[in-house]
């Protein structure tokens, strides 16, 4: 016999969705034992919970069960059309065991015994759940990761349907393995566990060492007749959503959502699209900063097998690891809004935290593709959103498809103040991301409002990744966490899409809003890069000033800088007036008949004066406001004060406050040589932006 596997780092997670304790590893031992028959016999002597009950589901013929390779709901419904009997009898198995179920919870509650059978009620629910088998599992598998919405008795017995599937018999298992690869098992593997380590609603997981490397792996087989018993689900949870959005009158199309959900079941299914999958995934985003995806081995993979490196961990909704979660949102950010390509399935037991304190990505069956446009206005709604910009986040429903083009958008923003408000004015690191969805159900519905099918899978990935940071900690907002890097991308993405929406967001009616441009920077500055994991502290303005002009001196921020300049022309042309007429009305001031004092500078005059004073004190690390609130006051008041020479002297007053420039000077030598040389650049392109405002200015007045 073979010696054992070596012990592998200390005893995690194994890769998909399950625990495995060290006594799994060293209970690995050579092919040809597990295949005696007593091993066999007595693994296989118990039919697991599914096949007892469901079992009838899988009488389809050889033919017919090929033929749902992919899906394709005509080819369901013609195969099922002839089988009325098996539709029928499982129509009263889902209507029996559910509605026994419902019948007692009602009973519970009108004779006041539901919170002493509350736990006996969820333990129930489960067995009925894995009764019906994968398809129900998959959907409380989805509610799950959901503890702001389901009761802590629910959670956790459904959270058992992640990883705690009773298992088919491992002789067929095994017999799948050898007739998917075409090689006899000691040829494949020199050892392998003789029970599967873990079970879940579509196959269960062996854990093997490769007989050509040596390379311990995880070796998933696929359930028998699981694409099968889907399929009638399928077909009967289809049906249902056509009859609900009837009888509702939803204009959502329910059962488009059912056929986005139920296509990318059916690619979960295949094993040999979640390998690709996953090799893309792990080309993508395993070389960020404490992520880790598995190798996948194509050659040994087939549609019902798969075989992947071995990977353990703890799954990390029962870790308090805050780094990690804020590590997950960074890598949910790079997969919805820089690469489209998400995981759609993030559920606990999908996410694991590794010995050596890595995020491990797990089961890439299911996947998403967001395209560009839908991912720009992503980006465009959350940013509106935050600065309740709701007219235009009304434009962005419609290019996201949530809202047809015919809708009344002025009757859908004044909606939307409303929704939402009161949601926005706690602050954007306080914004949840299911009151949004929740407090935004009536709106949908009397604007007839659409989710899309590829919406759907985008939602319940955020809204998956919120429930396990709540988990974490209850008070963590998701949109707060991704909102950072929105900020960073919106301040240096060169879509000129993203580019046009910057510009729209800092000049309303043309006036440049620098509370906005000290939002995104500000926010900005809380993203972590995957290469530092910077967090400035709020005291660290030395830290702050450096990020802010190492970012618009590098290519990225040239968008931005652009503005900065000309804001600063713009300020010190208005600079330079008000120091003219405030030099003017002191030598009148003493002159016998001395006119009222009085002030040419306009209301745009008085705005750049005030935007220089505050752009100087972005710059020196002075503190700012950060209340979103209080900002759009204040811009609000300073835009409608009357421009007397009191206030233009009050404002030259603010300037002889601003003595904090050392800071900003001491930055300078620590930044990079490079940007350094752009720095020194930089005087001669303001002066230039000055003297062609000062001439426009002069040209203008001349002229009226």
């Amino acid at each position: 016999m073979l010696a054992p596997a070596p012990p592998p780092p200390p005893p995690l997670y194994s890769s998909t969705r399950h625990h495995l304790r060290r006594k799994t590893v060293n209970s690995i031992r050579p092919p040809n034992l597990l295949l005696r028959r007593t091993t066999v016999n007595a693994a296989a002597r118990d039919v697991d919970t599914f096949t007892e009950s469901s079992g009838y589901l899988f009488e389809l013929s050889t033919s017919e069960a090929e033929s749902l390779t992919d899906y394709d709901i005509s080819k369901i419904a013609s195969i099922y059309r002839k089988k009325p009997l098996i539709v029928l009898r499982r129509l009263l198995q889902i209507g029996n065991t559910l509605g026994k179920w419902l019948a007692v919870r009602y009973l519970d509650s009108i004779s006041e015994r539901s919170d002493m059978m509350f736990e006996v009620r969820a333990s129930q629910l489960r067995k009925i759940l894995v009764k019906l088998g994968p398809a129900y599992i998959k959907i409380a598998q989805a509610i799950s990761s959901r503890p702001d919405l389901v009761p802590p008795t629910y959670l956790n017995e459904l959270s058992l349907l992640q990883d705690r599937i009773s298992p088919f018999s491992t002789e067929i298992a095994f017999n799948t393995i050898e007739k998917e690869l075409g090689l006899p098992l000691n040829q494949l593997f020199s050892e392998i566990t003789p029970e599967p380590v873990a079970a879940a609603s579509l196959g269960q997981v062996y854990q093997a060492r490769l007989q050509d490397t040596g390379q311990i792996v995880a070796v998933k087989v696929q359930r028998p007749g699981v694409q099968a018993a889907i399929s009638l689900d399928i077909l009967i949870l289809r049906a249902l959503a056509g009859l609900i959005r009837k009888a509702g009158k939803f204009n959502t199309d329910l059962q488009a959502v059912v056929d986005e959900w139920a296509s990318s079941l059916f690619r979960e299914m295949d094993y040999v699209n979640e390998a690709k999958n996953g090799v893309r995934f792990r080309e993508l985003y395993g070389s960020l900063k404490d992520v880790l995806v598995p190798e996948f081995y194509i050659e040994k993979t087939t549609r019902k097998v798969i075989t992947m490196q071995w990977i353990e961990g703890q799954k990390l909704s029962e870790v308090k690891d805050l780094y990690l979660v804020e590590i997950g949102v960074y890598c949910s950010f790079n997969q919805l809004l820089e690469y489209g390509f998400y995981h759609a399935d993030p559920h606990p037991g999908n996410l694991l935290r590794t010995y050596d304190g890595k995020l491990a990505y797990l089961d890439f069956g299911m996947m998403g593709e967001f395209k560009q446009e839908l991912r720009d206005g992503f980006i465009e709604a959350c940013i509106h959103l935050i600065n309740r910009d709701y007219d235009s986040l009304a434009k962005d429903f419609v290019t996201l498809g949530l809202l047809p083009a015919t809708a009344d958008k002025d009757a859908v923003t004044k909606a939307l103040t409303g929704v939402f408000q009161n949601a926005v004015s706690k602050g954007v690191r306080n914004i949840s991301f299911g009151d949004l969805l929740g407090n935004l159900g009536t709106t949908m519905y009397k604007f007839k409002f659409q989710i899309p099918s590829y919406f759907s899978l985008v939602i319940r990935s955020l809204a998956v990744l919120e429930g396990i940071a709540i988990n974490n900690d209850p008070n963590y907002k998701v949109l707060g966490g991704t909102y950072p890097w929105i900020a960073k991308k919106v301040l240096t993405d060169s879509s000129p899409q993203l580019r046009s929406s910057l510009q729209t967001l800092l000049y309303e009616d043309g006036v440049f809003r620098i509370d906005r441009l000290e939002s995104l920077l500000s926010e900005s500055l809380r993203a972590r890069t995957e290469k530092a994991l910077v967090k400035v502290e709020d005291n660290d303005s030395n830290e702050a000033i450096k990020q802010i002009m190492s970012f618009t001196l590098t290519e990225k921020g040239a968008f931005v800088r652009e503005i900065l300049l000309q804001e600063f022309a713009k300020g010190l042309d208005a600079l330079g007036l008000a120091t003219l007429e405030s030099l003017t009305s002191a030598a009148t001031a003493n002159l016998p008949f001395a006119p009222s004092p009085s002030s040419s500078l306009t209301d745009e005059d008085m705005i750049n004066l005030r935007n220089l004073h505050r752009l100087l004190q972005l710059l020196s690390g002075s503190p700012n406001i950060e209340d979103t609130d209080i900002e759009v006051e204040a811009f609000g008041q300073y835009t409608k004060r009357r421009t007397n020479s009191e206030e233009v002297s009050l404002i030259l007053n603010e300037f002889t406050s601003v003595q904090d420039i050392v800071p900003l000077l001491n930055v300078i030598p620590e930044l990079p040589p490079d940007l350094q040389q752009q720095l020194i650049r930089l005087p001669i392109d303001l002066v230039g932006k000055f003297v062609s405002r000062v001439a426009a200015r002069t040209i203008r007045r001349a002229l009226l």
